[in-house]
């Protein structure tokens, strides 16, 4: 775009939210332009990363927040008598602060990175990683089209099991695991090399083109695809049926109506 149309309009990268009704990261004519970076908060949003302990950061991953009220925020859900979902959802890490569920990075000038959401966190022996990571450097490989990837936690505490799924006009076999593991290896960490590599027909979106991270996650411990997400919401109905295929071929077991 760019190249089509120079310096005339903006290019704009940003991170919203449909509960929020407007954006909440954006890009900004008042501010430098960085690749692959978001120029920084929509104006009127008092957006930041907070930490485990719930203070603020910078410099480091943290959880988006949004800590002073905006016009569009919801009040509450549908049949949330108590308020207790809505409370649980948004409010229950940060008592009276909005927590958004993406991990985010802000430098000192303001800009920032989203890398991702936090509740499809991978978290290997303590470590974060941001699933935006491995997208941005497996879907730069001219084999691979989408990819999905999802950590199932060790018990113990251990390492865990790194799962990378991905979409691509070629057949997945043992050269191209080799090359997308090496090139995790090289651009990002020994960490980031997946345990498992498999190839998918699609990978499962929403209707906004969200990848379904925590749904695939909940069905490979053992959750029927009906208990963790509704094929009203699947930008493709059937895009959980390889994943539910897949869990059964890992030993465990899909009742209807279970859940994790």
């Amino acid at each position: 775009m760019a190249e089509q149309f120079g310096d005339r309009v903006l290019l704009n990268v940003g991170c919203g939210g449909t509960d929020v009704c407007t954006g909440i990261l954006q890009g900004s004519p008042l501010q430098t332009v960085r690749a692959g970076e978001i120029s920084g908060p929509c104006l009127g949003v008092a957006a930041y990363a907070y930490d485990g302990e719930g203070k603020r950061v910078v410099g480091e991953l943290g959880e988006l927040v949004i800590t002073e009220p905006m016009p569009s925020m919801p009040v509450g859900f549908w049949g949330d008598a108590d308020g207790s979902r809505y409370r649980a959802a948004y409010f229950e890490e940060y008592p009276g602060v909005w927590r958004h569920g993406d991990w985010v990075r802000f430098a000192p000038e303001g800009h920032c990175i989203v890398a991702g959401r936090s509740d499809a966190t991978l978290n290997r022996g303590g470590v974060r990683l941001g699933t935006a990571e491995f997208y941005a450097v497996v879907e730069d490989l001219p084999e691979v089209d989408d990819s999905l990837v999802v950590h199932i936690e060790d018990p113990e505490g251990g390492n865990g099991e790194l799962l990378l799924f991905v979409a691509g006009p070629v057949e997945l076999d043992d050269a191209l695991r080799t090359k997308i593991a090496r090139t995790l290896r090289s651009a990002l960490s020994p960490r980031h090399v997946p345990d498992v590599i498999e190839r998918v027909p699609a990978v499962p979106r929403n209707r906004t083109g969200k990848k379904l991270e925590v749904p695939v996650k909940r069905i490979l411990l053992g959750a029927a695809p009906e208990a963790v997400a509704s094929t009203d919401v699947l930008a493709d109905p059937r895009s959980l049926d390889t994943f539910v295929a897949y869990a059964a071929t890992r030993g465990g077991t899909v009742e209807p109506g279970s859940a994790s």
